[in-house]
């Protein structure tokens, strides 16, 4: 039987990592099912989903700003399991109550990046009690690390570059792009499988 690597201890931890060597790092989409959660029938089977699930990546989209004083509530929900990624088109209010029910369930974590300014814009739009959250930049920081975006973070930890390309663009179409599908189901699955790296380290329990 082979012997299990070296425990890595924080102080051999990468703080950080430069522009140039994450410009050598393979760049990563997700690859599994998507799902644009657009009829009743996606809706059922998202929600079955996330209530077999003890984690899921979460992200939100906002259609961006380039005015003074303009400002968007948030126009998609990303939930990443660790079967698919689902998307949730906000504009479809029957959507609220399964992603309500998601974030208040205690069984559940809820691992994402920046959330709390997430869930403060997502009650601007459907009520809900949270419970179970985990913002891996805060775990990045108590565990002493410069970066704690979710691309550094991916190029620390999981050894691949996420594109940035769409960020910008407009996610309150009513229909998305393929690019923006990929963008949206990339992030929440990065969240997701940084969680699960964070718990290998042991960084969760520091």
């Amino acid at each position: 039987m082979d012997n299990p690597p070296p425990a890595e201890s924080p102080s051999e931890r990468p703080r950080a990592i430069s522009r140039e060597d994450m410009a050598q790092l393979p760049i990563r989409r997700y690859q599994g099912r998507v799902s644009v959660v657009d009829t009743p029938e996606e809706l059922a089977l998202a929600a079955g989903d996330l209530r077999s699930e003890d984690v899921v990546g979460l992200d939100t989209e906002t259609r961006p700003a380039f005015r003074k004083g303009e400002s968007h509530p948030p126009a998609l929900v990303q939930v990443a399991t660790a079967r698919a990624v689902y998307l949730f088109p906000l504009r479809r209010a029957e959507c609220h109550p399964v992603i309500a029910a998601l974030l208040a369930e205690g069984h559940t974590v809820k691992a994402g990046i920046s959330l709390r300014d997430d869930l403060r814009a997502l009650k601007r739009v459907f009520a809900f009690a949270e419970a179970s959250i985990l913002d891996l930049g805060l775990v990045a920081r108590r565990a002493g690390l410069d970066q704690t975006g979710v691309r550094n973070l991916a190029g620390m930890f999981l050894g691949f570059r996420i594109p940035k390309g769409t960020k910008t663009s407009n996610w309150a179409a009513r229909e998305l792009t393929p690019a923006q599908i990929a963008y949206a189901a990339t992030d929440a699955w990065a969240c997701r499988e940084l969680y699960l790296r964070f718990a290998s380290l042991g960084l969760l329990r520091e």
